[in-house]
């Protein structure tokens, strides 16, 4: 039994978009040629960088620079675009504290999007969502390695947190050989590592061969805003999706990738990376010279993990193993 699956990475709905939201249609976001490569999968699954709440005050704490917070119209965005799945394991789910974790939670639950990485208490931060699919039964895990501040408690609520950099957190093994037990595959999608970076980082390479071990299906992280490389299971950085951030000229994290990837059972067939291109508060495809610029650099990122990657009709595709 196959499914395909689309996943994206960090997806900001606040600020300069939660603007856009206000003056706009929701599916004005996003053009329709990445909404129809959306559609070729049977699931989708993204990292939603922000709450979505009208409440709260900022979390107190005078090092952190940004807060993310969008409106409840911001759920109609995920919907347009057929979200099934949604992480809010990161470090900004808790911008606005515990009240907007739960409007964020209530909202989409009222949408049919399911959630995974926060939770009213450490439990439910941890649980997986069960997705199905003509039979298929996926299980999503979703966890964060920063900031240690938003972890869950027994009766607090906060995301699924776990210091990868200390090594194996016991917690998410058991998590996934839990969930391998319930699904025909499993997810793990992963928040990790620093910001800006071009390729995976000491911690979170080991991390990755622990989830591996531990029996992930497919691990698909994010957190550096750039895109990194794909070796065997992981895909260790998704990049960006949407938001309105700031361009490095040089690691350009205005340019992205939409994975498409396909199972048989627990096993990893095809990926498909589709380059785009994030303009501000809008994402489209990549042509000319920035869809130029994304494929050689992500030929170059798997490369130096020793993936081969090829090109059919403007898409990068990775023949798993």
């Amino acid at each position: 039994m196959s499914i395909k699956l689309a996943l994206a990475g960090d997806t900001m709905l606040g600020r300069g978009v939660a603007q856009s939201l206000l003056r706009a249609p929701p599916g004005t976001l996003f053009s329709s040629a990445v909404a129809e490569a959306i559609r070729e999968a049977d699931l989708f699954v993204l990292n939603l960088e922000c709450c979505i709440s009208e409440r709260g005050a900022p979390w107190p704490d005078p090092s952190k620079p940004f807060f993310f917070r969008a409106p409840p119209s911001a759920v109609d965005a995920l919907a347009h675009l057929g979200v099934d799945c949604v992480t809010l394991a990161n470090n900004h789910a808790l911008d606005f504290g515990e009240t907007a974790l739960s409007d964020t939670l209530g909202y989409l639950e009222e949408a049919g999007i399911r959630t995974v990485g926060a939770g009213p208490h450490v439990v439910a931060a941890r649980a997986p969502a069960i997705l199905v699919r003509d039979g298929f039964r996926l299980a999503v895990l979703g966890v964060t390695d920063h900031p240690s501040d938003y972890a869950a408690g027994p009766t607090r609520a906060g995301v699924a947190f776990a210091d990868l950099r200390r090594g194996p957190s016991p917690w998410l093994g058991e998590a996934i050989r839990s969930a391998r037990v319930r699904a025909d595959a499993v997810l793990v999608t992963p928040h990790w590592g620093p910001n800006m970076t071009t390729e995976p980082v000491p911690h979170v390479s080991a991390a990755a061969r622990y989830l591996v071990e531990a029996g992930a299906t497919l691990v698909a992280g994010h957190s550096a805003h750039v895109f990194h490389g794909v070796s065997d299971r992981v895909l260790f950085d998704i990049g960006d999706f949407l938001d309105d951030y700031l361009t490095d000229p040089v690691l350009r994290n205005d340019l992205g990738l939409l994975f498409l990837v396909t199972l048989d059972g627990s096993h990893l067939v095809r990926l498909e990376a589709v380059p785009l291109k994030l303009d501000f508060c809008h994402t489209r495809l990549a042509g000319g010279e920035d869809g130029a610029w994304v494929r050689r650099r992500f030929r170059e990122a798997c490369g130096s993990l020793g993936t081969e990657v090829t090109e059919e009709g403007g898409r990068l595709v990775v023949s798993m193993r």
